[in-house]
């Protein structure tokens, strides 16, 4: 082989191993243009984002926020799902069964510099069509901006009362979400229906293990608690747990992990256990926070909920709230956390 074959190999080989590296290992986003890494654009709740073109949200009551330049902004989505939006602070829009381009301002807004927030519609707990986000796209020459978030971030654990089951948008309609949006805080709703806080024999997901998941399914992540941290964790669990024939001692022993493996994941935050609206389990609740303050933990707190909202007026079938008693527990549960 000649010197210039060999320098002609030498070059090949070197091209082809630059465009192999380039296609296992992605130049990172471009800040500003839009695509789901793009650091303009922050994310509250627990999103899958392995994949750097498509973030998928866990659990309930995810949402994304980012500020923008120009007059239109449509979203990226890969297939059909219910999703809601809301521009500029105003009323969420519902969109159903929507794909590809979603074009969210059929008229024009006017120029300047807007904010965006997107959640997706949940029904019964699993998200109502494809949940991935592939990021907006804006008109020609234009770009996302960096928006002020809140610092404060509330986190909410339950099941089906806080994802809010039976409510009119599900998680926006909720508590938690009202709750923190009261108090001008970010939040995170961990909370899907029919799991307990003890993991049963019969079956019933316990958050007691599974709060500490990117997502519901066993096959997502561990969440990586580096993320962000919150300044509190309201908890709801222990509705299902009656029905799963739960006892008081597994329910209590349950509660006293959770809170303690809360406390090593956030160190600085106020932890609030909340009486359910069954008034079940007292007891054992009243304990599981006694234990943690006996150990020094002062942080962690029972919040009595009794007169707090009238089954008969304020759920929609006994047990979950409608939109009236979701309001009616945000406005108790704001004055009690802050």
């Amino acid at each position: 082989m000649t010197i210039g074959t060999k320098a002609r190999a030498t070059m090949l080989v070197v091209t082809l191993l630059t465009a192999v590296t380039t296609m296992v290992h992605p130049a990172a986003a471009a800040t500003g243009d839009g695509s789901p890494s793009d650091s303009n654009i922050r994310y509250f709740g627990r999103w899958d984002t392995r994949s750097p073109g498509a973030y998928v949200p866990g659990w309930t009551g995810a949402y994304a926020v980012l500020g923008f330049t120009g007059t239109t902004v449509k979203l990226r989505q890969r297939s059909g799902v219910d999703l809601y939006t809301s521009i500029d602070g105003g009323a969420w829009v519902s969109y159903r069964n929507v794909g590809g381009t979603v074009n969210l301002t059929p008229s024009r807004l006017p120029s300047g510099t807007h904010t965006l927030r997107v959640a997706y519609r949940q029904d019964a707990g699993s998200y109502h069509g494809d949940e991935v986000f592939q990021g907006v796209v804006l008109d020609s020459g234009a770009h996302t901006v960096a928006v002020s978030v809140p610092s404060r971030i509330v986190e909410f654990v339950g099941d089906s009362i806080t994802a809010g089951y039976k409510s009119s948008k599900e998680a926006l309609t909720a508590y938690g979400w009202l709750t923190a949006e009261k108090l001008g805080a970010a939040h995170t709703e961990i909370a899907r229906p029919s799991v307990c806080l003890y993991p049963s024999s019969d079956g019933c997901i316990g958050m007691r293990d599974r709060y500490f998941k990117t997502g519901l399914d066993t096959s997502t992540p561990d969440w990586d608690f580096s993320r962000y941290q919150v300044s509190d964790v309201v908890i709801n669990l222990g509705t299902n747990d009656r029905g799963h024939n739960v006892s008081g001692a597994q329910f209590q022993s349950a509660y006293v992990t959770l809170l303690q493996r809360i406390r090593a994941k956030y160190p600085n935050a106020a932890v609030h256990a909340m009486e359910i609206f069954k008034q079940w389990y007292v007891t054992e609740t009243k304990a599981a926070v006694a234990a943690r303050n006996g150990a020094g933990d002062s942080k962690v707190r029972y919040v009595a909920t009794e007169g707090w909202i009238d089954p008969a007026t304020d759920t929609a079938d006994g047990t979950h709230p409608n939109d009236a008693g979701h309001r009616k527990i945000a406005a108790r549960l704001a004055a009690v956390i802050g």
